[in-house]
């Protein structure tokens, strides 16, 4: 049990490593993206612990979604690179989406079960790659409405001038 925290803040804390790589204006581009998801997440972790889809055995602190730690860590990080390198290209996006999510559904969450951080209850594997696909579009979805917006605004600005 002691092994699992070590794993759950190695697991948050490692893909921050990664930022300084990503470049500050590439941050601060998806961001806004990423942090609607983690959001998101959020509130599908409070739906998932009602209807039981999942559970996580270890408590971070009483009214935390045991997401947490995936969700500020690996997710967030993990969607800005991906939407660094994938942003404009559906198709591409699209598919790492399904590849990143097989490999975290088939091959993480058993590790993360084995562990004792996570296991899946009402929920089966497929059931959770393809709640992985909704939220992967509904994530470009935003950053594109984002971005519209955003780049509209500023052309509104410059015209104002």
């Amino acid at each position: 049990m002691k092994n699992t925290y070590k794993y759950i803040f190695l697991m948050t804390i490692i893909p921050w490593l990664s930022v300084p790589f990503i470049g500050s204006k590439t941050f601060k581009r998806f961001l806004p993206g990423s942090l609607f998801m983690c959001f998101y997440l959020i509130v599908e972790g409070m739906i998932a612990q009602k209807k039981k889809w999942w559970w996580f055995p270890i408590g971070i602190k009483p009214n935390i979604v045991g997401e947490f730690p995936l969700i500020f860590g690996p997710f967030l990080v993990g969607s800005i690179w991906i939407l660094k390198y994938t942003y404009g290209k559906f198709a591409l996006y699209f598919k790492t989406n399904l590849l990143i999510d097989a490999f975290f559904t088939y091959l993480m969450i058993p590790c993360l079960k084995k562990i004792g951080y996570v296991s899946l209850v009402r929920l089966s594997k497929f059931r959770l790659s393809f709640l992985f696909l909704i939220k992967s579009v509904v994530m470009y979805l935003f950053q594109y409405f984002y971005e519209k917006f955003r780049n509209q605004r500023r052309m509104e600005s410059i015209l104002e001038r």
